[in-house]
């Protein structure tokens, strides 16, 4: 039995550590704080307990007492338990109070270091803390001490001739108090400062000013935490540094409808273009039940899916075969997807098509003599491939390995897709099982990207015309439609 106290990164998932993924997949209990990314808690393993327990500034929170006492008492039943704590758990995070009742209580407790947002969201801002030639320094100091205390431990008049580099963290509410103290204790007004809002996440923004004016240009642009103020020469290197914003899908909303299993590539290739991806799975892939298939005797297997070649190894295994059972027999796969999966399994597939579809590969197998075929494929998939074959005289067997089933969306996703820049669809049954749920609710500006034909085509017949179509039919090239598209449309905006 140990408690983790892990930090989770201010915001942006790509900054969890590898240690803090390996425990909240392990863990029996997750205790979470308000900002933790949604992609920390999809890494829970089924069945785990999530409890949250934010706080938010002016807003209802969780008491800190109660905190101690679950993780207390959880840690007592045995059992990992992760306390997923915003940022880094001893820098403003009161990581050390919960760790000292921990102690008391002789539960047995680790910490996990996290990426702090003092340093993480000037970084996503172009703001580097330190710098050899304009600060040596840097101070990370509360804007919002306890109460409770006697008196203030901060001490404003010592910081404002400090040689460096002032980082302030939950100051937001008192950034007109903090920044008049500084100048008047001596502190140059005419010191670069910046305020970063939801650093590290896509919807980041940065106000720049002096220290002198930086509290009411904050006031009037309605910042609100979380934030972090940066108070220094180094503020002024955004100029020339400012990356984050510079991404092609910089302040992007885009929307992806494919399953939750097989969205994480999509996701991670949009936002690491700068894209605010909303996961709106409208579809489930589900297994079908089934022995594992006689191979022997077929001279052509096809596989039309990376999910049909998941389904079809999972059902060898499950056998005690691998991939020897394909041998003596071609192998075809629709697509680079669908090739990397068999990959994944010990098998380089002989043909893949130009074209990533099943006309694609019917052209592809044009010269390929084929008398025994297996299309190890989805139960609702198209009859185009399997008819073509047997036009050719093949004796053709389909098997169906697992079936697409909807998704339920709530509100939440609904309202989020409805606020979307672009909706992208990666097949028939995500338009089919999508606009079932969402209805009237797809938002009228939103832009539809197609990951191909025949995504397009399910798109037309409930009378919605794709904006873009990708010219390469699988994930990268659906990317670079809607990366084109995207960068079309600002500079019209610009022209």
């Amino acid at each position: 039995m140990t408690v983790y106290l892990v930090g989770a990164g201010p915001g942006d998932p790509v900054l969890l550590t590898t240690r803090a993924l390996q425990l909240i997949a392990a863990a029996d209990v997750i205790v979470y704080d308000r900002l933790i990314p949604a992609e920390a808690l999809a890494g829970a393993r089924a069945g785990a307990e999530l409890i949250y327990a934010g706080k938010q500034g002016g807003g209802v929170s969780a008491d800190q007492d109660e905190i101690e006492r679950l993780l207390v008492d959880f840690g007592s039943a045995g059992g990992t338990v992760v306390r997923l704590k915003g940022g880094d758990p001893f820098v403003f995070g009161r990581g050390g109070e919960e760790a000292e009742a921990l102690a008391e209580a002789g539960v047995p407790f680790e910490i996990v270091p996290g990426v702090t947002a003092g340093v993480a969201a000037p970084a996503y801002a172009g703001i580097p803390v330190t710098h050899r030639d304009a600060a040596s320094a840097v101070a990370f100091v509360t804007g919002h001490e306890d109460p409770s205390k006697p008196e203030p431990a901060v001490d404003w008049e010592a910081l404002a001739v400090f040689p460096g580099t002032l980082v302030v963290y939950m100051g937001i509410r008192r950034l007109d108090a903090i920044t008049e103290r500084l100048i008047e204790a001596g502190r140059s007004p005419r010191e670069p400062a910046a305020v970063i809002e939801r650093g590290t996440l896509p919807d980041q923004r940065v106000i720049e000013g002096t220290l002198e004016t930086i509290a009411a240009t904050a006031a009037s642009e309605g910042v609100r935490a979380p934030a972090v103020a940066v108070f220094g020469q180094v503020s002024a290197s955004r100029e020339r540094l400012r990356w984050f914003e510079n991404r092609p899908l910089a302040g992007i909303r885009v929307a992806v409808t494919r399953a939750r299993a097989q969205a994480s590539e999509l996701a991670a290739r949009l936002r690491a273009l700068g894209g605010a991806v909303v996961e709106v799975p409208a579809i489930r892939v589900v297994p079908l039940a089934g022995p594992a298939p006689r191979l022997a005797g077929y001279d052509l297997i096809c596989l039309t899916s990376p999910n049909g070649a998941r389904v079809l190894f999972d059902r060898l295994r499950d056998a005690g075969l691998d991939a020897r059972a394909l041998a003596g027999a071609r192998v075809a796969a629709i697509g680079p997807g669908t090739a990397a999966a068999l990959e994944r399994h010990g098998i380089t597939a002989d043909i893949v098509p130009d074209r990533f579809v099943a006309e694609g590969l019917i052209e592809a197998l044009a010269d390929v003599p084929v008398r025994r075929a297996l299309i190890a494929r989805a139960a609702d998939a198209r009859d185009v491939l399997p008819a073509a074959l047997r036009q050719r005289g093949a004796e053709v067997d389909v098997m169906p390995l697992y079936e697409t089933v909807p998704e339920p969306l709530d509100q939440t996703h609904l309202e989020q897709a409805e606020r979307a820049d672009y909706v992208t669809f990666t097949s028939s049954s995500t338009v089919r099982f999508f606009l079932s749920a969402a209805g009237e609710r797809l938002g009228s500006g939103a832009r539809l990207i197609s990951i191909g034909p025949v995504t397009s085509a399910a798109l037309r017949e409930r009378g919605l015309e794709p904006h873009v179509e990708a010219g390469r039919h699988d994930i990268e090239g659906l990317v670079e439609a809607l990366v084109r598209d995207a960068e079309e449309r600002r500079g019209a905006l610009w022209a």
